[in-house]
């Protein structure tokens, strides 16, 4: 998610679908799910995965590669319900403040026992400021969590400790009733800390890595390909039922699309890759697409720090003017809905909105009044920069459009591959940016916690100290509605100064052959487990 931005971070929903106009060699395609008998599963994810270290991923396509070979204390279920994973029985205090994980007998990939230290080591290692793990931030419910990651305290003072080989105890700051759903997140996986420090990159080679989690990596040709082996030290083994995945890299998604139609792959679509969206009326008429609702957020971030965006009401210009509309009908086509807001309808605060869509009046008179503010009587030239794919291309091509008709805008749009354009977006080197951010669990403080620093997921170098007073204040609060009004007074904030231009609300589609009896698993957030998957 994500996102960079996945839920995933990052990245975010379709962070992870870039597309390129060159076809791929014949040895990027999946080999036969006939081989030697085994059942085998042939997916394509598009692009190279930014990492398998569960405490640096921060993006759709890197999520599910770790979800793959990582088992946290807890994993959500195909029933949408979080069950025990790792994690064999779980101790909860009265004043929901301390959790004790007792672990069942499981092993890694190398065959060393898991331990309560292993997840301990992991969680500091992601909390440390020298990691900087995009996703530390995640971990601050933790007592002392966030004050080890701003140097202000020590891994010693965190409120995380192995009492023993199979007991991990865990103090809160606060009840936080969505806690056991963060525990079957990427950050909170365990490493094997003999590994890790042993070879700060051994999550980056099929040779080197180790998991403890439903698959292992046996072969990684990067930019290319990546195989997964059924993990036979994987203590739930018995409910993995395909023996091999292999996974393409093929970032042109009508070439995927092609694939998926002679046979080469078995499923096409969410939830690394799109598809194409020409296609959309077709495969929608053949009724073989298959699409859900996700609580996702598909937005475009504005670097505060780059002019003409240092001016509030120029922002909130450029947001207004987008027809949001026309581009769910015109370009995206799947029943997607124009965002008014940043939070997602399953946990909307304010399901009307914030602003109107396609507002051209009040944009052109914001405009206007900014410029004036900036001493400026011409808008510099902008530019505009998203990952390599049809659907982030078409869809910027519609916002330039729409800019130069309201606001006169020069608008020039990049893509960018997608390691370079997470780079760019890292370094905050753009102006106008694609994002996306994908739920990791359904809470606001999923999606509004982005924005509490500048760095992490927020690279938009904005932050408020009031927003941060408020989201401080229902960390706090016990009341489930006033908790929700904080909420809903933050997000006004955040659509007041406009950091972000909320475009629309995600759906995932996508296609699977008919040899698929349960196919990638994709929860209400848009996150994708391998683990479920099941040939005929």
């Amino acid at each position: 998610m994500a996102s960079v931005l996945t839920a995933c971070s990052g990245n975010a929903p379709t962070s992870a679908d870039p597309a390129t106009t060159t076809s791929p060699s014949s040895s990027t395609a999946p080999a036969s799910s006939e081989t030697k008998g085994e059942k085998v599963f042939r997916i394509n994810i598009g692009s190279e995965p930014s990492t398998a270290d569960p405490g640096l991923s921060d993006d759709t396509t890197s999520s599910m590669v770790v979800s793959t070979l990582f088992d946290g204390l807890t994993r959500k279920g195909t029933d949408e319900k979080i069950h025990n994973a790792v994690a064999e029985k779980i101790d909860i205090s009265e004043d929901g403040l301390t959790y004790t994980f007792h672990l069942r007998d499981s092993k890694w990939s190398n065959g060393d026992p898991v331990t309560a230290q292993d997840f301990e080591y992991a969680w500091k290692r992601a909390l440390d400021p020298k990691f900087a793990s995009s996703y530390a931030y995640q971990l601050f419910h933790i007592k002392n969590a966030e004050a080890y990651n701003t140097g202000k305290a020590t891994p010693e003072d965190v409120g995380v400790k192995a009492i023993d080989d199979k007991t991990l105890e865990v103090q809160l700051i606060n009840p936080t009733p969505f806690f056991l759903e963060l525990t079957a997140f990427s950050t909170y996986f365990p490493v094997n800390k003999k590994v890790a420090e042993a070879n700060p990159n051994w999550a980056m080679e099929a040779d080197t890595h180790v998991g403890n989690g439903p698959y292992t990596l046996a072969k990684w040709e990067h930019k290319n390909s990546i195989t997964y082996l059924k993990n036979d030290h994987y203590w739930d083994k018995e409910n993995v039922k395909v023996d091999r995945i292999e996974v393409a890299m093929i970032e042109d998604n009508n070439t995927a699309l092609s694939m998926f139609e002679n046979g080469e792959l078995d499923w096409a679509g969410a939830p690394t890759i799109s598809l194409p969206t020409d296609a959309i009326p077709a495969l929608k008429d053949s009724g073989k697409m298959i699409t859900k609702p996700t609580a996702s957020t598909y937005y475009y971030g504005f670097n505060i720090e780059k002019p003409p965006f240092n001016n509030v009401k120029i922002r909130k210009a450029f947001s207004y003017a987008i027809d949001r509309q026309q581009i769910v009908e015109n370009i995206m086509q799947t029943g997607q809905v124009p965002a008014l807001g940043f939070l997602p309808p399953t946990m909307a605060v304010n399901p009307n909105g914030y602003f109107k869509d396609h507002d051209t009046a009040l944009a052109k008179q914001l405009l206007e009044e900014g410029m004036k503010e900036l001493g400026i009587s011409k808008l510099p030239p902008i530019e505009v920069i998203f990952n390599t794919s049809d659907g982030h291309k078409k869809i910027a091509e519609a916002i330039q459009d729409q800019w130069k008709q309201t606001l006169g805008a020069d608008v020039k749009i990049s893509n960018l591959e997608f390691k370079v354009f997470l780079d760019t977006v890292d370094e905050t080197n753009y102006q106008v940016s694609r994002r996306g951010w994908q739920g990791d669990f359904n809470d606001p403080v999923n999606f509004l916690d982005i924005f509490r620093e500048k760095k992490g997921n927020n690279s938009t170098n904005w932050m408020s100290p009031k927003y941060n007073e408020l989201l401080e204040q229902a960390s706090k609060e016990l009341d489930p509605a006033k908790r929700m009004q904080l909420f809903g007074q933050a997000e006004q904030i955040l659509m007041d100064e406009m950091p972000v231009a909320p475009i629309y609300f995600y759906t995932d589609s996508w296609l699977q052959g008919e040899n698929v009896k349960q196919g990638i698993y994709m929860d209400s957030l848009g996150n994708g487990d391998l683990k479920y998957v099941e040939m005929n």
